[in-house]
């Protein structure tokens, strides 16, 4: 049995002045862990420790949420920093900006790899396509404003800088809609949720089967 954190947090908060109890027993049982760890294999170790983890199927999840934090924030750093004239916050956008090159960039790789390996419904192929093409032109975009970025000794300014702050305004609004696709896919369709992943593939074996040249079902 793995040490169930979330569980045991969530009881905590809502049992009073159990929680102190409640907080010592966590403790207590990740003590435990540790001491179990030495004798424990890499993937047994693992999977007590981040069995959420490992139970994906891919990597994407893990990246996925770090574009859509930082390219509006660093969106909303330079627009204010130009806004107010604040050199310090427009050189904090500037490093929100190289960060979400990289993790739009790692963003992007995960998810095509992840394309090519869940199982999906010809529906959902046409919402992931327009999933990719919007992520694709995200990244474009990112490194559009990089480049720009790098060209400058000082972040761009007067009519450079509003237009700069334009592409930036778009690539956060596109981010908005990339990422609502990918929840409808998750959400709504159960794509890479393996329990509606595994009713998926039986349906579809049984469809295959029952199209089977030859094959009868007797009345």
């Amino acid at each position: 049995m793995f040490f169930d954190f979330a569980s045991n947090l969530l009881f905590s908060v809502h049992a009073g002045g159990e929680a102190i109890i409640v907080i010592m027993d966590m403790l207590t049982r990740f003590l435990t862990l540790l001491e179990r760890l030495p004798f424990l294999s890499f993937h047994e170790a693992m999977l007590e420790l981040l069995p959420g983890i490992l139970s994906l199927s891919n990597w994407h999840p893990l990246f996925v949420h770090f574009p859509i934090v930082l390219i509006p924030l660093f969106f909303l750093f330079d627009f204010s920093g130009l806004v107010f004239k604040k050199q310090v916050w427009r050189e904090v956008a500037t490093q929100l900006l190289w960060l979400s090159v990289i993790f739009a960039g790692l963003t992007l790789l995960t998810g095509l790899l992840a394309s090519k390996s869940i199982p999906h419904s010809e529906e959902v192929h046409l919402i992931m396509e327009s999933h990719k093409h919007l992520a694709v032109l995200v990244f474009f975009l990112t490194v559009v404003l990089a480049i720009w970025r790098v060209s400058h000794a000082h972040p761009p300014v007067g009519v450079d800088g509003w237009s700069f702050l334009g592409i930036a305004g778009l690539t956060s609004l596109l981010v908005v809609f990339t990422a609502d696709m990918g929840g409808l896919m998750v959400y709504q369709y159960g794509v890479a949720v393996a329990p509606v992943m595994q009713t998926s593939e039986l349906q579809h074996a049984a469809e295959e089967h029952e199209h089977e040249p030859g094959h009868t079902h007797a009345d």
